[in-house]
């Protein structure tokens, strides 16, 4: 383990809420200053620690992933253009609802809880009740509050935020800024799917092909990664690499590298992609250090692609509004043209014709192919406007279909006239 990764331990195992400095970490663990800043520097791009203005650098809890729809008090105030005036302890807190206090005080209790936000103006006695019942609290207006509330909330940690905005502009901010967190948390990305370090399969890079043989009978995988003394990823191994080779050959001589590999960030998307291209049936995921943290198959990217597709959105995307309004009639794509997908002009958008192609590529080849599509090229060409409340016919041909590509004409017609007409090539993820 590298002095950088011991590092990292420690301060996972500091705490929630404990300072840390890099002094302090260079002497207790007997490394330089400038590893200790490196590493702090790590540690807050992995959510483990945070600089508070006139506290410091303190330890945090890890905001997981399937809580990334809870926005934190923190970005609050700064989404709302406020700044903390009490309870700063607290502003990495996550918040679960939001309540307006514009109701007499013995009311206004009834809808405070614990990691609720209330939106109330300069109403002292509201805001002390808030904070009896651990219920953190927004000022509009600008407003400050007394000495007395802000010692109330440093002690329980129960931030106060001031902002200039009045409670309906922040409610407004405030809702948006929840539904682009939960349109978030439906992009897949490689930490939702991987098989981690301790279920995954690996050799290292000083075994012999007869090792490969041997890990393949035991697990009955035919592709492993191979890393390093130090647990970083030096190469990929298949059964292609080893044939013809002598059995006491050395791995490092014999496998493929560099290894083609993601991070716990990218995007299920990007992985798919990347395996057609590529060609490759296993993606190492690795760390900020090139340590292999575990592995992601194309069985694992094309299932999680599929659930994906089949649940309901919480937050919808352009994509999904475009979706609703795309129906079948006898045998045929047809478009109603609402107020919702016209430009300024009362024509159909540009980029709504986008999105609409796009869907009808997606809904006609997982009903001939059966596959998940990704487009990779599209060439549009408009012929004629679409006024709004009119319907718009989509036609399609497919041009040519391999294993794992197809090409499409896709032609748009309103009133029997072509309105665009489309280009498109594209991936299929083959089951």
């Amino acid at each position: 383990m590298t002095k950088h990764e011991q590092i990292i331990k420690h301060i996972e195992s500091l705490s929630v809420g404990q300072k840390i400095s890099v002094r302090k970490i260079a002497k207790d663990l007997d490394v330089s200053e400038g590893t200790a800043y490196r590493a702090i520097k790590d540690a807050g791009q992995r959510g483990l620690v945070a600089s508070i203005y006139r506290v410091g650098t303190v330890r945090i809890e890890k905001k997981a992933r399937a809580k990334v729809d809870h926005l934190t008090f923190g970005e609050i105030a700064k989404i709302v253009d406020g700044h903390l005036i009490g309870g700063k302890g607290g502003q990495f807190n996550s918040l679960t609802k939001f309540a307006i206090g514009a109701m007499e005080v013995d009311n206004v209790v009834n809808y405070v809880s614990k990691n609720t936000l209330l939106i109330v103006g300069n109403r002292l006695d509201v805001q002390k009740a808030a904070l009896e019942r651990g219920s953190a609290v927004l000022i509009t207006g600008g407003f400050d509050t007394t000495d007395e509330i802000k010692k109330m909330a440093d002690e329980q940690n129960l931030p106060i935020i001031s902002s200039n905005y009045d409670t309906f502009m922040v409610a407004n901010i405030i809702n948006r800024a929840m539904y682009n967190q939960m349109i978030k948390k439906e992009i897949l990305v490689v930490e939702d799917i991987v098989i981690p370090i301790e279920q995954t399969s690996f050799l290292y890079d000083e075994m012999t092909v007869a090792d490969v043989g041997k890990k393949s009978r035991e697990t009955s995988h035919s592709r492993f990664p191979i890393v390093d003394r130090q647990n970083k990823l030096a190469g990929l191994i298949t059964s292609k690499d080893i044939i013809g080779k002598d059995l006491d050959e050395k791995l490092y001589r014999v496998m493929t590298k560099p290894a083609i590999s993601v991070q716990l960030n990218t995007t299920v998307a990007s992985c798919a992609h990347l395996m057609i291209w590529e060609g490759i049936e296993l993606l190492p995921v690795t760390g900020n250090q090139k340590q292999l943290v575990g592995v992601i198959s194309r069985e694992d990217v094309l299932k999680a692609m599929q659930i994906v597709g089949r649940q309901p959105q919480v937050g919808e995307t352009i994509n999904d509004q475009v979706a609703k309004h795309i129906e079948i009639r006898n045998q045929q794509i047809i478009v109603e043209i609402t107020p919702q997908l016209t430009n300024q002009f009362g024509t159909l958008s540009k980029s709504v014709s986008v999105a609409i192609i796009e869907e009808t590529i997606k809904s006609v080849m997982r009903k001939h192919k059966k596959l998940e599509v990704m487009i990779e090229s599209l060439n549009i060409f408009y012929i004629r406007t679409v006024q709004i409340e009119s319907e718009v016919e989509v036609d399609y041909t497919i041009l040519d279909m391999g294993r794992n590509f197809a090409k499409l004409e896709v032609t748009m017609f309103s009133a029997n006239q072509p309105v665009a007409k489309a280009l498109i090539m594209c991936q299929l993820l083959d089951h």
